[in-house]
């Protein structure tokens, strides 16, 4: 590359920080920071199409290399509790979690450098700035669904930056997440042409353009959204059970649990954080009725609780728990069935369902299953990781979604890292659920960024179907989140104890429910139909920027990027 090439590359390791700001870090996100999205990428922009990047031999090359500089970095940074869990709760040695935390940056840096590729590929085959710039946000949202589809780690994608934005998360209704990462990719395109783009009276509409709108968009933190009243009361439990410990409750220890989740199964009243802990957020008291009505739900969240659906002992303690409260129970356990084509025991992540007389009515078998958790993918090539799995069985991955009709509404149950995954969400929606559960453990995080991050991608599920979302985990952040992605009640983290949610129902569907991600597939197709005629061109002929050399231009020459 050019002598200057290290501003290029200093560019992509600028953009790879200012990305990790709009995303939760070690505690809960100030809204403010969700204004670094729209400009974060910019850099990375600025160094792929600038004129020193395309003056070089292998500028397609170059490009992705930046990119991919970037993607990685940005992954090690926003993903760094990998380490943590690998190696304070799967037990791998240092070398080992930090080879998995870079492996994992390595792979999916991928995306980044491929999207930085494609968009200098536009640009040598249009030889226009501004059709490359253009392009952007499709192909960003191309790159973020290949993410979700192909390597299944839809993890922080750029629109859950603006889960407290009033203005930009109602696209997600309609686009899901993905439109909201559309509408910051072309933010960030329109302030990257304000350094770009040739012709000053363009470069000045589009840089003001793009400030404009960043500035004006960020104002939707300020704005409250509706705030819909309850009509129901849950108790989500959190038994704050100690993760990578031998849970086993053996004698008079599986007594005084049992007498403990009774107890917390009762709790409908007390106090609450309203909003998300840790935030300054007000705190709230459910006053304690004289003739207190049973609670709607009870949820007992994944844990490492020694619950197996076939143990007698779990279903003569869960039927008498729900009797005794009057109340429908969602408890998760270790499901088993047996499989006549494997000639084996099948066991399962599941959540199993008593109605309010203490009969077991459903069970739901987690269908994403976390990877290195709760089983190895390719169990040759990373051998190295059985140790980690070691820990739990060699868990099946579920097939069917249900809806649970308890007490005359239905119930959508999800668990834990299931969330993540908004096309899949929707579906308990589509089949009716009034409202969503998510039964989670995130134990397994530690006092990392992680936690945090989960609490809003499941936020913005609840605004993409328009339901409300009882979240409850083992250790925090337990909490009721209303259908605008509000945290209404939340409890603090690493403490025994229980909420009592209020929720409400609703029955209306939503277009992302009823249709999927039908506008990022509609960007995928231009995004792959740009880049194969840009190959076509590119291919067919000299480029239209003409002879590119790696020899710099005159100093004062004109240069278009």
């Amino acid at each position: 590359m050019h002598s200057a090439s290290w501003k290029l590359w200093a560019a992509a390791v600028l953009s790879a920080a200012l990305l990790e700001l709009p995303f939760p870090l070690a505690g809960p996100m100030p809204p403010w920071r969700s204004f670094f999205a729209w400009f974060a990428l910019t850099p990375l922009l600025v160094a792929v199409l600038s004129s020193v990047n395309l003056g070089s031999q292998h500028p397609l090359r170059g490009a992705f290399l930046l990119g991919y500089l970037c993607g990685v970095l940005w992954y090690a940074g926003n993903c760094y509790w990998i380490y943590d869990t690998m190696h304070i709760y799967g037990g791998l040695p240092a070398w080992a979690s930090a080879l998995m935390l870079a492996g994992f940056s390595l792979v999916l840096g991928l995306y980044f450098g491929i999207f930085a590729w494609a968009v200098v590929l536009v640009r040598r085959a249009s030889g226009d700035v501004r059709l490359a710039l253009a392009a952007v946000p499709f192909l960003w949202v191309a790159i973020e669904l290949a993410g979700a589809r192909i390597t299944c780690v839809p993890w922080d994608q750029l629109g859950y930056s603006q889960v407290d934005n009033a203005i930009l998360t109602q696209l997600a209704p309609w686009t899901g997440v993905y439109g909201i990462s559309f509408v910051l990719m072309m933010v960030n395109a329109l302030i990257a042409g304000g350094l770009l783009i040739e012709r000053c009276r363009a470069r000045r509409i589009s840089g003001i353009a793009g400030i404009i709108l960043a500035c004006g968009l960020t104002g939707g933190i300020l704005i409250p959204p509706p705030q819909p009243a309850s009509t129901a009361t849950a108790v989500l439990i959190q038994p704050n059970l100690n993760v990578g410990v031998d849970n086993d409750w053996a004698g008079a220890s599986w007594n005084r649990h049992i007498a403990q989740f009774l107890s917390l199964a009762g709790k409908t009243c007390g106090p609450y954080i309203a909003g998300i802990p840790q935030t300054g957020a007000a705190h709230g008291q459910i006053a304690c009725p004289s003739s207190p009505t049973p609670p709607e739900l009870v949820a007992w969240p994944e844990s490492p609780a020694p619950f197996f659906e076939e143990d007698p002992r779990f279903e003569k303690a869960m039927g008498a728990i729900a009797q005794t409260v009057h109340a429908p129970l969602v408890v998760n356990a270790i499901g088993t069935d047996y499989s006549d084509s494997e000639h084996q025991w099948d066991d399962y992540v599941s959540a199993i369902i008593f109605n309010a007389q203490g009969q077991r009515v459903g069970r739901y078998d987690k269908i994403h299953l976390v990877p290195f958790g709760e089983y190895i993918p390719f169990p040759k090539l990373f051998f190295f990781a059985h140790k980690l799995a070691g820990e739990v069985p060699n868990f099946t991955h579920g097939k069917i979604r249900k809806v649970f009709l308890l007490n005359g509404h239905r119930y959508g149950v999800f668990i834990c890292y299931e969330a993540v995954f908004a096309d899949e969400v929707r579906q308990f929606t589509r089949l009716g659920a009034q409202v969503l559960v998510n039964i989670s453990d995130d134990g397994w995080y530690g006092d990392t960024s992680a936690p945090w991050q989960h609490l809003n991608m499941a936020r913005m599920r609840a605004i993409e179907n328009r339901r409300w979302l009882l979240r409850d985990t083992n250790n925090g952040v337990t909490a009721s989140i209303d259908p605008y992605g509000r945290v209404r009640q939340s409890i603090p983290r690493h403490q025994v104890d229980a909420l009592p949610a209020e929720f409400g129902f609703r029955d209306d569907i939503t277009f992302y429910t009823a249709h999927g991600d039908v506008f990022a597939w509609i960007c995928v197709i231009l995004a792959i139909a740009m880049v194969i005629r840009s190959l076509q061109l590119v291919a067919g002929g000299p480029s239209p920027l003409g002879n590119i050399s790696s020899e710099p231009r005159p100093s004062g020459a004109s240069q278009e990027s």
